[in-house]
């Protein structure tokens, strides 16, 4: 068994099971002998069955928020947060699978009639992390079941206990076994037999560049499909002309989610230097005024890192900005409760060259850098390899348009620190990954386009 523990305390929230390789054929042969039933399904009938599925949740919203607070460690504020955002994928996909549409195309011939329809790609699997455990999960499962598509999940053994609520919620809704599937045990075993498997037709993974970099290279080998939501090295640049209060809120907001232990936090915060030392000081006076703590609780606190190497990471990031010569306006250390909490900390005076600003930090670290010119901060935004999301603050409708054009990467997000919505294409460029998830673009990665010629009509 996998013993899952809360990173806030150390206790043990539960056990899931280590499957064996057999385990795991198992599983997938179930996902693949459901594929042709539940692909001739109706949309309207698989879109019944994720509605059924998004009201079960919605009621027992409590218990799944009270159980992510144990294994995952965020506050209960976020947590409830985190349900209403994967509600919507639900929701939005019970809708959408009535809305997979085709052409017609003007013929090439007079007794010629051409169609284009759009099919399930077939039994699909996905590999989620830890951090947004119900998001990440509904995000991906919604998707593919609305398309026609099945299903088998690995979450990650860091958070596998909601995970397999959604799947006992999902049964009770309705949706059959092998549409929906799970498995948890050794991850690169895992991964490498849903590779393996020709059978499944696609991959979503959500993880890091390093190990989505390890699959694409093995799934080239088998041509199967994949999506790929990686790593992030998010800009966060503030102009002169922002509104610097609500920059700081939404700094804030962007940052201190989930402890920072988020792939579209801000990594490098890139503040003018007309406004950088009031930038900073209102930064520091929001974020003292935040407590660390355990989260079931009411309002919002930072929680602990997840794990002991997340911990390590930060704290050595960190260290390695004081060795070289940054200012520790705040924090800067393990918290003083001990266990997995780190002090919200700020650093300025950095250089770009500065491995904090090299690496993704994933823990509650604002590296604040100076900048004078749009032209210089644009290029220092782009000079990393990652090009998930960037975040500036200007009321300049023209800079606005321009930086939505220059910044290498996916999602461009002006004057807010919010991302994310069911109806938006979410996905990065670059080392960021590639391929698109919510909206009506994230549908078409589980669908394959057919063309049918219908010739000899006028016989």
């Amino acid at each position: 068994m996998i013993e899952v523990l809360n990173p806030a305390n150390g206790s043990v929230v539960g056990e899931a099971p280590a499957m064996s390789l057999n385990e795991v054929n198992a599983a997938i042969d179930r996902t693949c002998a459901a594929f042709p039933a539940w692909s001739r399904k109706l949309a309207k009938e698989r879109g019944d069955l994720l509605r059924g599925w998004f009201e079960r949740i919605r009621d027992d919203k409590a218990a799944f928020a009270e159980l992510m607070v144990k294994e995952n460690g965020k506050c209960l504020a976020e947590a409830y947060g985190e349900i209403e955002y994967g509600l919507g994928f639900i929701e939005w996909y019970a809708e959408e699978a009535k809305r997979v549409y085709g052409d017609t195309i003007p013929t090439h011939a007079a007794n010629a009639q051409i169609m284009v329809v759009k099919e399930p790609v077939g039994p699909t699997a996905a590999i989620t992390p830890w951090n947004f455990p119900f998001m990440m999960i509904t995000r991906k499962i919604a998707t593919a079941l609305a398309a026609g598509c099945t299903m088998i999940i690995k979450p990650s053994e860091e958070t596998p206990l909601t995970a397999y609520k959604l799947l006992e919620t999902a049964r009770e809704a309705g949706i059959p076994e092998g549409v929906f599937e799970m498995v948890t045990g050794n991850p690169q075993e895992i991964g490498e037999r849903f590779i393996a498997d020709t059978r499944i037709r696609k991959i979503s993974f959500t993880g890091s560049t390093a190990v989505g970099r390890r699959l694409a290279s093995a799934a080239g080998q088998t041509l199967t499909r994949m999506t790929l939501e990686l790593g992030g090295n998010a800009p966060f640049i503030v102009f002169d002309d922002a509104d610097i209060d609500a920059a700081v809120a939404g700094a804030v907001s962007a940052k201190l989610r989930n402890s920072g232990q988020v792939c579209i936090s801000p990594n490098r915060f890139y503040v003018h230097d007309a406004i950088h030392d009031r930038f900073v000081e209102k930064l520091v006076e929001r974020v003292s005024g935040i407590e660390v703590g355990e989260g079931m609780r009411d309002d919002f606190v930072v929680g602990p890192m997840i794990n002991r190497a997340g911990l390590e990471k930060v704290s050595s990031l960190v260290e390695s900005a004081r060795q070289h010569g940054a200012h520790i306006v705040l924090g800067g250390e393990p918290h003083a409760q001990g266990g997995l909490f780190y002090e919200p900390t700020i650093i300025t005076e950095l250089d770009d060259d500065a491995e904090v600003a090299r690496t993704e930090i994933f823990g509650p670290v604002f590296a604040v850098y100076r900048f004078k010119r749009e032209a210089e901060v644009i290029e220092r935004a782009n000079a990393t390899e990652y090009g998930l999301v960037a975040y500036c603050y200007t009321r300049d409708l023209g800079r606005s348009f321009r930086l939505s054009r220059a910044l290498e990467a996916g999602m461009v997000i002006l004057n807010t620190g919010s991302v994310g919505t069911a109806s938006v294409p979410f996905g990065g460029v670059k080392q960021s990954g590639y391929g698109r998830e919510g909206s009506f673009y994230g549908i078409e990665e589980y669908v394959d386009v057919k063309y049918v010629l219908m010739s000899g009509l006028d016989q």
